[in-house]
């Protein structure tokens, strides 16, 4: 049905990466990422300068570079091109529906109703988007300015390291320091979901997904490789620990079988250097899902197949939003669906949190705009409204404002929707999300050893 070796994504960046962190241990302290500046550079000069500017002359400087010109921008969410058309609403004064708004003219007094530029959004597939940022740098005709990106550990050990990209973080941002550098514009939840039309079936524990039988529908690392840095992060002793206690909670031959695969791995886990006690856990959940997991190309149509009444009994680890485009029918609704972690008791991790980052290519054709679009999407309530307007998504602005609360969008018809927010989604314990967060570094700093092993098991 499918191929069990994972994917080697990134060759001898990565390897660079990982040697550079510290030293490949799992409970090591990964080292922050590091830019490579060039002081002289002209795009370096432009966000430092940017960086202490109000949104107002940020934004003016913006109009006066790309006026009546061509700005390019690439991503890896297709919404960057709604956030740019309410970005040039904005720049004439108008509201993200394109009406006249005199309160944005008041908080941008050189809002020009006669502006006019191009604003060209790319979003390419099958992680091809690194090799058109790494083409368009080394090129000598530069076209893309800025980009919005996730996979952090490609990110650091392809853009960041290599010195192709700069980070800009808004004077008026307020965040928490993890998502400063590099810069997060938000955080996506893909959770554990399942078709509960099969009374027989439970999935309680998230050693369920991985029980005898199970086919967990789930997105290729192929074609989305934040899905193999969710199965590195599963040897952090944070997400390991999790994972040890929820095996633990479970009985019967189920449990034998987890704990068997778990002591299979205690010597794996030991040579990893990873926690004594619950690293082998981590590697043991990792292992059974690539072993099981149904493979499929797009959380869509992983979506579109979960909520119908054929799938009964079947789940999927899947981004949260996509419920949103959900129509109902006879065959298929919403209702047939139920969040694993909402339900009360459920035990272990609900799923994984990757981001989308905000970065300048040290080769953009327009700085100035760049930042003001970067300063857009993270600042204002219109800017982040994109991506904002939906569950699963969460602005890494803590602003009042910014971010749109939907805990309550599905109501008592449809509790699938009834988003917790990103606070309950990343707390851990009893009766919280227990999300597995992506973070670059520690991806890099086990590259060597759990990210070698995932990629060649069987």
């Amino acid at each position: 049905m499918k191929k069990h070796k994972l994917f080697v994504i990134a060759g001898a960046a990565l390897l660079g990466a990982a040697l550079s962190a510290c030293g490949g241990g799992g409970t090591a302290v990964a080292p922050k990422v590091s830019y490579i500046i060039d002081e002289n550079n002209p795009v370096y000069k432009v966000i430092k300068q940017a960086e202490t500017m109000e949104a107002k002359e940020l934004y003016k400087k913006a109009m006066e570079e790309i006026n009546g010109k061509e700005f390019t921008g690439i991503g890896n969410s297709s919404r960057g091109k709604t956030a740019k058309e309410y970005f040039v609403n904005y720049l004439r004064g108008l509201d993200k529906d394109g009406n006249p708004s005199e309160e944005i003219k008041k908080a941008f007094p050189y809002a020009d109703e006669n502006f006019n530029c191009t604003i060209n959004w790319t979003q390419p597939k099958e992680n091809s988007i690194f090799t058109m940022i790494d083409t368009d740098v080394k090129s000598s005709n530069h076209v893309i300015s800025m980009t919005l990106i996730q996979d952090a550990n490609q990110i650091a050990a392809k853009e960041i390291n290599t010195g192709n990209f700069y980070n800009y973080v808004p004077k008026e941002w307020k965040g928490e320091e993890s998502n400063k550098e590099p810069f997060a514009l938000q955080s996506l939840n893909k959770i554990f979901e399942f078709n509960n039309l099969d009374k027989n079936k439970t999935f309680k524990n998230c050693w369920d997904f991985v029980r005898t039988g199970e086919t967990p529908m789930f997105m290729t690392p192929q074609s989305e490789p934040v899905g193999r840095n969710w199965l590195i992060m599963l040897s952090q002793k944070k997400y390991s620990d999790i994972l040890m206690n929820a095996a633990k909670a479970l009985e019967g031959t189920e449990k034998e079988r987890i704990e068997k695969e778990a002591n299979d791995l205690a010597a794996k886990a030991t040579e990893f250097k990873l926690d004594a006690e619950s690293g082998k856990y981590g590697l043991a959940f990792a292992k059974l899902w690539l072993k099981q997991y149904a493979a499929r190309t797009d959380d869509g149509p992983i979506c579109n197949e979960l909520v119908t009444n054929a799938a009964a009994g079947s789940s999927a680890c899947i981004v949260y939003s996509k419920l949103r485009s959900i129509t109902e029918s006879d065959t298929s609704s919403k209702k047939n669906v139920t969040v694993a972690a909402y339900q009360d008791g459920y035990k272990g991790i609900g799923g994984y949190m990757y981001k989308h980052y905000l970065q300048v290519l040290k080769t953009s054709p327009y700085p100035w705009t760049s930042c003001a679009f970067i300063h857009f999407m993270t600042c204002t309530h219109d800017g982040f409204a994109a991506w904002g307007k939906d569950i699963g998504g969460y602005c890494s602005n803590t602003t009042p404002g910014v971010n749109q609360d939907h805990s309550k969008d599905g109501g008592e018809e449809f509790p699938v929707l009834n988003d917790k927010g990103y606070d309950w989604w990343v707390g851990t314990g009893e009766g919280k999300g227990n999300l597995v967060v992506e973070d670059g570094a520690y991806c890099a700093s086990v590259e060597l050893t759990v990210g070698t092993w995932l990629d060649n098991l069987k």
